[in-house]
């Protein structure tokens, strides 16, 4: 059995080639693990979020606190609070982040591998927060 001393984990921020805004990493869980198992604590300041992307083996989301948009590529985006799990498919092309009002903080739960997409731009991101939150 391993101890990962959470006052020696590091926090970095999330490169600009897969966010927008401001991002924080915290890894939580990488190589090495039984399972092949990634996890990491992501903060997402208000307005901050991901370039679209998938992962060959799906992802889990577990927001725990905030409010945030989720949208799987020719979906609707949804809003999401804190509580809230989130299951992106095998392969399924999302991207996820905060607010523009508010921050946003998740678990992000999956096997090794990304596959990066474009970023979302701001118009973009504009009209997926007002139509999510119309519904």
């Amino acid at each position: 059995m391993d101890l990962m001393d959470g006052a020696t984990r590091s926090v970095r921020r999330g490169d600009a080639g897969w966010f927008r805004g401001e991002v924080w990493l915290s890894e939580l869980a990488q190589e090495g693990v039984p399972g092949g198992v990634e996890m990491a604590s992501v903060h997402f300041a208000p307005g901050a979020r991901t370039a679209w992307h998938a992962h060959p083996q799906g992802q889990l989301l577990h927001v725990v606190g905030g409010t945030g948009l989720v949208q799987s590529r020719g979906g609707e985006a949804r809003l999401v609070r804190a509580g809230d799990t989130v299951r992106a498919e095998p392969g399924e092309v999302h991207w996820h982040g905060a607010t523009s009002g508010q921050s946003m903080t998740h678990l992000a739960i999956q096997p090794a591998g990304t596959e990066w997409h474009e970023h979302v731009e701001d118009e973009g991101y504009r009209t997926a927060q007002r139509l999510a939150e119309s519904r």
